[in-house]
């Protein structure tokens, strides 16, 4: 190559430095972002395996012992539970001016009811068991049961009357409470609902299999492990409602618990795509 001409194959610029790796290196650094965020919307989108997910749901349980005995002992009626703030809204009903407990039961009930309602619907039209759908879930119960500890928090006041800061948080905690039903429904596991224990009572000691071997019989582990669990959150819910700290402790804690179980969803394992093996 004669002196003073330029290699055909290699740009180069004003000071003969060339310049061809130089442009590609922008296009191929945002080739591989492109291809990060494709496999981060991929692996949003995965149904998730429902394979050992009922352990999420039995940590649901000690949540809804939490709230339950703490908001019990505080406000005067249930966030999870609706079968006892309904016996407080029909007692209600018959002495309406006894005590204004009915009216918060009935708070409570309306807004879980209307949190069943949306949750669902959130669920099913997207997918119920995407991860991403499980993350928006969780996340948006965690913002839920937080700006309730906060206004617990900055309200100096307790007891249950019929204040914004005792009315707000209740329907706050009972619209979220939902949320762990409604993922049990959208996992499969209908029986672990989180907020029913009359019906898994009756099942466990129906079962003609209820002495059968730890290994031998899943659904009764199950069964026998929410009462347990609920009761575990229950006593600690007492501990912080007799505390210094109160029902804000108990809110906390619950938080504490969602992060966990979001946690648990970001890396827990998707369902197979077409054509792939299982471990199984």
């Amino acid at each position: 190559m004669a002196y003073g001409t330029l290699n055909r194959g290699t740009d180069r610029g004003i000071y003969g430095h060339g310049v061809g790796n130089g442009e590609e290196e922008p296009l191929l650094g945002t080739s591989k972002a492109n291809d990060r965020a494709a496999r981060l919307a991929r692996y949003m989108k995965d149904d998730l395996d429902k394979k050992w997910a009922d352990l999420i749901l039995l940590m649901s349980y000690i949540i809804t012992g939490l709230l339950d005995s703490s908001a019990v002992f505080i406000w005067g009626s249930f966030v999870s539970m609706q079968t006892g703030n309904t016996v407080y809204l029909g007692l209600g009903l018959v002495a309406p001016s006894e005590s204004t407990r009915w009216i918060r039961s009935g708070i409570s009930i309306g807004s879980f009811c209307m949190g069943s309602f949306f949750i669902s619907r959130f669920h099913r039209y997207f997918s119920p068991k995407r991860r991403w759908v499980l993350l928006a879930s969780f996340s948006f119960q965690l913002i839920l049961i937080s700006a309730s500890a906060i206004i617990v928090m900055i309200d100096p006041e307790t007891g249950g009357d019929l204040r914004w800061e005792v009315l707000v948080p209740l329907a706050l905690v009972a619209f979220q409470s939902s949320g762990q039903a409604v993922t049990s429904r959208a996992l499969q596991y209908n029986a672990l609902t989180s907020v029913v224990l009359t019906s898994i009572y009756c099942d466990l000691f129906s079962d003609p299999l209820i002495m059968a071997g730890l290994t031998q019989n899943v659904e009764r582990n199950r069964r026998a492990a929410a009462p347990v669990l609920l009761l575990v959150g229950a006593m600690f819910g007492g501990v912080w409602a007799h505390s210094s700290i109160g029902l804000a402790g108990a809110l906390w804690t619950a938080a504490a618990l969602k992060i966990v179980i979001i946690l648990s969803w970001c890396f827990w394992r998707g369902e197979p795509h077409v054509g792939e093996e299982t471990d199984d």
